[in-house]
């Protein structure tokens, strides 16, 4: 398993699985290098992608495994290689976030993370269960 930047002949893939990114946006992380294809056995198996807040945290903004590859330890391996990814390019820590409603929590709990904050989005046109968010120092 390893994690390769975003090329535009994944455009496809990660169209089909990610609804929230256009073009333009798809570009952006191809040419920026934040969106990487998860590949194990040579098959795309996943995508993440992050953003980096104020210059000097990178939040993953998604982290997707196809259902065909799910407990396999993928995720957990993708999750390892980016934190490398990070401290490599000089950040003290990572930043990801979840719906509590959601099994991610438990992955990040595994991999060492710890709640730092929560969003609420009741009554407005994002409304959805609360958004937890976690942190890790590298």
């Amino acid at each position: 398993m390893n994690l390769k930047h975003m090329q535009m002949s994944d455009k496809d893939f990660v169209m089909s699985i990610d609804s929230h990114v256009n073009d333009l946006q798809y570009k952006n992380r191809v040419d920026t290098q934040t969106g990487y294809i998860i590949w194990t056995d040579n098959i795309r198996a996943g995508l993440m992608h992050y953003s980096v807040l104020w210059d000097s945290l990178p939040f993953l903004n998604l982290i997707f495994v196809k259902e065909t590859h799910r407990n396999k330890g993928i995720a957990s391996k993708a999750m390892k290689l980016w934190e490398e990814d990070m401290k490599e390019q000089g950040y003290k820590m990572v930043l990801v976030s979840t719906q509590v409603d959601e099994d991610a929590q438990h992955l990040y709990r595994k991999l060492g993370y710890i709640e730092c904050g929560a969003l609420l989005m009741n009554g407005t046109p994002l409304e959805q269960p609360m958004e937890m968010f976690m942190r890790k120092i590298l």
